[in-house]
């Protein structure tokens, strides 16, 4: 696993209110873009290629980072219109080459082993296979069921005392986006949550550390708490 594509594209209106102007994915966290963090967590779990799947704010992005940065090779695939996460995927996918890509949520940090998700994605020859954070008392995530490694269903956010929620870190084979796909589509709910029975999906329960910065309160406490987190920088 050395391709990996991250999707910051979002327009992030729940996060406008500190953001402003600036992509979400690039919003300052503990003194530097939150992307870069994502970055440096790439590099350091074996990634050598990463395609940026950009939208809004674009330029922001490429002109920071660049074709090259630290160890990484950086390539982009640029929305013109909103293709929803499926939609970002399956035009990124196509910039890269290796039978699996691990693909990331650009305004997510989950600290997980990339070698067990790689692991697991090749001994149950899954389609795809997400990383898992188990959660208590929670109701802004729908949670993941599980059969062994199998994903066998997803239920919708509500009051939960337990269980575990996407992470946004999926390992995919390349060929699961077919031509009978429309262009642009949710992954999550029109691909995954509707080919559980077709598709062998798995699943990998990491309990690494999660942090969602989608939401003011979250980005918060990312500042604080990323600060005294040991991040690998280049």
């Amino acid at each position: 696993m050395t391709e990996a594509i991250v999707l910051c594209g979002g327009a992030g209106t729940r996060l406008r209110s500190v953001s402003g102007d600036t992509p979400k994915s690039m919003v300052d966290v503990a003194g530097r873009p939150f992307l870069e963090i994502l970055l440096e967590y790439l590099g350091a779990g074996g990634v050598t290629r990463v395609v940026l799947a950009t939208g809004v704010g674009h330029d922001v992005i490429a002109d920071f980072f660049g074709t090259r940065w630290s160890s990484l090779d950086i390539a982009y695939s640029r929305e013109r219109e909103p293709l929803g996460t499926g939609g970002a995927l399956a035009q990124a996918i196509r910039e890269t080459s290796a039978p699996s890509v691990l693909a990331v949520n650009g305004d997510t940090y989950f600290d997980v082993s990339l070698a067990a998700l790689s692991a697991l994605h090749e001994a149950e020859r899954a389609d795809v296979t997400m990383a898992l954070k188990p959660l208590t008392n929670f109701d802004r995530y729908g949670t993941v069921v599980l059969d062994g490694a199998r994903v066998t269903s997803f239920v919708e956010k509500r009051p939960t005392p337990e269980g575990v929620i996407n992470g946004g870190i999926y390992l995919l084979r390349r060929d699961i986006f077919t031509s009978d796909l429309p262009r642009a589509f949710s992954f999550e709910r029109d691909w995954l949550e509707r080919r559980l029975a077709t598709q062998r999906v798995c699943g990998l329960v990491q309990d690494g550390y999660f942090i969602d910065i989608g939401i003011p309160e979250d980005y918060q406490r990312a500042c604080r708490e990323l600060r005294t987190r040991a991040v690998p920088r280049p």
